[in-house]
């Protein structure tokens, strides 16, 4: 396969900064709240959250098409809060891949290019070199209709970076696609990326999309960001009970912090029995004063069955539900007032069924206190 030649590489990787930005359509309605994001050159990004909370809005006024209401936004040391899309050097991807359907595949890829007056053995050689990049060699002169949905999203991607852009914005390019193929091209995307080392802004409401494919995430609802981190940090450490949730599955379990000793604290769960945790594993936010109502997290993959109750960190309860997927069961247990989720590795004729008895050992390691 072919590939940029050293001096041919997309464009410098760009930093990004936004600070402060806000932004309404009218009404006094804020789509986006005080948002502040510093993202690094080279950096793979990604905005995450459900529909409707901002992030699309934000990748739209990183592109220049919306300005913000207030606040700013740099490229490098540049302000750009007000410069138009045409003047930021960024290369768009979108949901729709917004092709020109009468264009064949060489013409689409070559557009940006005849736009910026480049010479046409210019354009030939570097539509070439993207093509390659995209995995398309020998398709230039097939027309879009011709393309399978997976073909046009690389050809969207071959246009998006043969003007050799600073910032590669990528609008949900993927929800069009099938599972397989949305795997398939998500790790194109990312050999891509790290091939130029370009700086990309990936917007997707896809939690599993996020984590595989980003360097850090910013976790949005309802305008606001939850939580910016790497993919580990944000499913081990969660910010808030929103991210807890949003991200995966996780139990929360409410309780109250009944001891504290040196770093290391116990939890009354009403109802359910008692578990120590790590006073270190938590947000800055939580109070370690005896007597604190606390929120714990604990992702299912956490808990171990055990044969025996009682015991620290052993909850016991009976199971409701019980889905074996293969190196897995999943078991939805009722243990006092919790209800729990945990997902234990299968050992061949060890499944629990309805209504039969279980003990979960939560390991204080695997709790995070959330708030």
């Amino acid at each position: 396969m072919g590939g940029l030649r050293t001096n041919d590489q997309v464009g410098s990787a760009q930093p990004v900064t936004l600070e402060h930005v806000s932004k309404s359509f009218g009404g006094g309605v804020l789509t986006v709240r005080d948002v502040n994001l510093t993202i690094g050159g080279g950096e793979f990004f990604t905005l995450l959250g459900p529909s409707g909370c901002g992030k699309t809005t934000t990748l739209r006024m990183i592109a220049g098409f919306y300005y913000p209401t207030s606040g700013r936004i740099l490229f490098g040391d540049r302000d750009v809060t007000y410069v138009p899309p045409n003047d930021r050097n960024i290369g768009m991807v979108f949901q729709n891949y917004a092709l020109f359907p009468h264009m064949t595949v060489f013409e689409n890829v070559a557009f940006g290019l005849r736009v910026r007056k480049v010479a046409g053995e210019e354009i030939r050689r570097r539509v070439a070199e993207a093509l390659a990049q995209v995995r398309l060699e020998g398709m230039e002169q097939r027309r879009i209709d011709q393309l399978s949905g997976g073909q046009q999203q690389r050809v969207a991607l071959a246009r998006a970076l043969v003007i050799r852009p600073a910032l590669l914005l990528l609008d949900e390019p993927l929800s069009n696609l099938d599972a397989k193929l949305r795997d398939e091209t998500r790790t194109e995307i990312r050999r891509l990326q790290t091939e130029s080392s370009i700086t990309a802004v990936y917007v997707t409401h896809d939690q599993a999309e996020a984590m595989a494919i980003s360097d850090r995430i910013a976790v949005m609802e309802g305008g606001v960001v939850h939580q910016v981190g790497s993919p580990q940090d944000i499913y081990h450490r969660p910010a808030t009970r929103f991210v807890a949730t949003f991200i995966g599955k996780s139990n929360l379990l409410e309780g109250k912090l009944v001891a504290a000793d040196g770093g290391t604290g116990t939890v009354e769960l009403p109802g359910s029995g008692r578990i120590q945790v790590d006073l270190s594993r938590r947000n800055p936010q939580v109070s370690t004063a005896v007597g604190s109502p606390v929120v714990l997290t604990v992702r299912p993959e956490g808990m171990q069955v055990v044969p025996e109750p009682g015991g620290p960190n052993v909850l016991s309860g009976r199971v409701l539900a019980a889905e074996f997927s293969g190196a897995y069961t999943e078991y939805v247990v009722a243990a006092g007032e919790a209800r729990l989720i945990a997902s234990v590795a299968d050992r061949y004729g060890e499944v629990r069924r309805q209504g039969d008895p279980i003990h979960l050992y939560i390991p204080p390691e695997r709790v995070y206190l959330v708030e």
